[in-house]
């Protein structure tokens, strides 16, 4: 039996005693280096924490998820101690973690140069060799106002602590406990002499020391509104990323480094595929002619799949009257994320921000019959979001995009069949565009009032969704309060070649929607039976899709996707005649050819075909003329010479239809 000297915790699976007054870090017999913090009865704690009777303690490495986050989090704490140490006026907003990396917000007069970002970084090397103590200690409202009363954000976010608003976590940036519980803050303290060196309105943990952050970059500046309203001041943010080893943020940095090469923004550009003109507004892009070659490639293989797969093409208009939304819930749940109303003819009208309402009524239109069920309803729709400027980026967050748009209408007892085969399709069509590495996301519902639908509906629809993923055979991760307001839903997963993972497809199954439009199908009894209704957008948007690609093929895209799959290259004007038969033969078999007669030399026009990234270029000179054949160059650099024109548009043709990578 245990004195009040003495604890029983739980270390490793096994009970242990240990003297009252142990600390997580002495129990864990932690250095401080590679582990880090504590996880005490599942939460995360300082190493200098106190154990109580009947703890259950592990170790939090460095390396780990969480360990990564606790440093980032202090990394961002020194950040601020050095811009307020060489920048006294500027008042603190808030620095949580984030993926890669850390911010903080600051209230400056003036943004940030790179010169002062280069003299904050020397100011934070310094103050991490200086090996400062993070130090917690609880603290009442009173008492942080008072110690904080020169930051007024910092009084804010008490304040909202005060009136029991959550404002504790990373999605919203603050970084105050919970309404409703303990204030803490945080101080950084001189190593040898203890005195205070810089504090923060904090609830941790952190790291032991500031010794402790092995490697860290400032990477850039940016404006942001206080708490991401645009109503609020703008501040400035400081971004960097640390790492728990110089090897790793080496990797990362050269990671970056390729994704920059990879930016479909400028390969965009470069290629002259789509811009962003401002004449028509921020995320509404316009394709030019190679880029819509490119989308109407991607689109006819899809609608020819589509059709192989018995489903029916649909079109519904870009507007309609505000009711339909009202009647699918959106204008309750969603309203935030559409254009506002126009007013047509004394009512409210709305750009669509999705197409399922549409259906519900295609499907309404008359008498369904058990007998027609799977219904499968396909559009290429065009919808409409008001994404905040703030992340409007490129083609993958747009405010105008096309949808690869399907929904699903099918009895009960089919719901499970349905989705495992729509799994199936989804995954074999995203393999055929390239993509092959892929894992599943579930998001369900939490406790949130966002959520409409009994309770019963949701646990039918998830295990659904759960059954078609197991039968996948791929990875399944939770993404508890992630759906929809009507359904839950599957996301899939696609690594890039660089390793980066985009959302691509969404499957959601919806028992609200055909209740909300009173849709319904007569059974096989005769009785009048309500259709579970699947929603599965496959690429996500075209938009965002050709944006994907185009970074995970570095912009050399595939022979059957190129907008231009032959160049014709002659050696000098007497060759032309030659390459431009060439080219007519190989349209004639559906090639995309062009011929360089242009007056640049040849080996300028080889560059060209390089830089615009073409698959094939056929050269021609007199021997090859003689021959009736060309020299055959890839966009690899190797060439094979005086090979029969037969033989080149054979190969040709054959990696087209084969949708292979050059």
């Amino acid at each position: 039996m245990s004195t009040v000297s003495e604890l029983r915790i739980t270390l490793d699976g096994s009970e242990r005693v240990v003297p009252a007054g142990t600390t997580a870090g002495q129990a864990l017999e932690a250095d401080g280096r590679s582990v880090i913090a504590a996880r005490v009865n599942g939460e995360l704690r300082d190493l200098a924490g106190g154990l109580g009777d009947g703890d259950s303690v592990e170790p939090v490495e460095i390396g780990s998820p969480d360990g990564r986050a606790i440093m980032r989090h202090s990394a961002a704490h020194v950040m601020a101690q050095a811009v307020q140490e060489l920048f006294p006026d500027a008042r603190l907003g808030i620095g949580p973690p984030v993926e890669n990396g850390f911010y903080y917000d600051f209230d400056v007069a003036e943004p940030f140069t790179p010169d002062d970002l280069k003299r904050i970084e020397k100011r934070m090397r310094e103050i991490v060799k200086q090996g400062q103590r993070f130090s917690r200690r609880p603290v009442s409202d009173e008492r942080a106002r008072a110690e904080l009363a020169a930051e007024p954000y910092k009084l804010e976010l008490i304040g909202l602590k005060g009136a029991g608003g959550a404002v504790g976590d990373a999605a919203d940036g603050a970084d105050v406990e919970v309404g409703g519980g303990e204030l803490t803050i945080y101080d950084n303290l001189d190593a040898k002499s203890g005195e205070l060196r810089w504090k923060d309105l904090c609830r941790g943990p952190h790291l032991p020391t500031t010794r402790v952050i092995p490697a860290f970059k400032l990477m850039r500046t940016g404006g942001a509104y206080w708490r991401g309203s645009e109503k609020n001041p703008q501040l400035q943010r400081i971004y960097g990323t640390a790492w728990e080893s110089r090897d790793k943020q080496d990797e990362y940095l050269r990671l970056l480094e390729e994704a920059e090469k990879r930016d479909h923004r400028r390969l965009g550009a470069e290629l002259d595929l789509f811009s962003f003109p401002n004449e028509i507004g921020s995320g509404l892009a316009v394709f030019h002619p190679k880029g819509g070659v490119v989308r109407k490639v991607m689109e006819d293989y899809s609608r020819r799949r589509h059709e192989e797969a018995g489903y029916e093409f649909v079109n519904t208009p870009h507007i309609t009257k505000g009711n339909l939304f009202d009647i699918s819930g959106h204008l309750g749940w969603y309203k935030d994320d559409m254009f506002p109303p126009m007013e047509v003819d004394g009512g409210d009208y709305y750009l669509k921000p999705m197409n399922c309402p549409m259906h519900n009524l295609i499907f309404r239109a008359r008498g369904r019959s058990y007998r027609e069920l799977p219904l499968r309803m396909f559009e290429f729709g065009s919808v409409y979001r008001f994404e905040k400027s703030g992340v409007v980026h490129g083609l993958t967050r747009v405010r105008g995009m096309t949808q690869d748009d399907a929904h699903i209408y099918c009895t009960r007892e089919q719901m499970i069949d349905e989705l495992k085969s729509l799994l199936t399709f989804v995954l074999d069509l995203l393999r055929d565009y390239g993509l092959d590495e892929f894992y599943l996301e579930l998001s369900t519902k939490d406790e949130s009032e966002k959520f409409i639908g009994s309770d019963e509906d949701w646990a039918e629809a998830t295990a659904a969704l759960q059954e078609a993923a197991g039968a996948s055979g791929l990875d399944l991760v939770a993404d508890p309060g992630g759906a929809a307001f009507y359904g839950p839903k599957i996301s899939v997963q696609a690594k890039d070649a660089i390793g980066r993972t985009w959302q691509l497809s969404t499957i959601q199954v919806d028992f609200n929607q055909p209740k909300r439009f009173e849709l319904e199908y007569q059974a096989a009894d005769g009785t009048r039976k309500q259709p579970v209704m699947i929603h599965r957008a496959l690429f996500g948007s075209i938009e965002r899709f050709f944006g994907v690609l185009l970074e995970h093929y570095a912009g050399a895209m595939p022979p059957w996707l190129a907008p231009v799959q032959v160049v014709g290259i002659p050696i000098g004007d007497a060759h032309v005649a030659h390459l431009e038969r060439v080219a007519e033969r190989l349209r004639e078999r559906g090639v995309r050819v062009e011929v360089d007669a242009s007056s640049d030399r040849m080996q300028k026009k080889i560059r060209n075909a390089q830089k615009q990234k073409i698959p094939y270029m056929l050269l021609a000179g007199d021997d090859d003329l003689a021959k009736e054949a060309v020299s055959f160059r890839y966009r690899n650099g190797e060439q094979k010479n005086g090979v029969p024109l037969d033989e080149a548009a054979d190969e040709i043709v054959k990696a087209i239809e084969a949708r292979v990578q050059i």
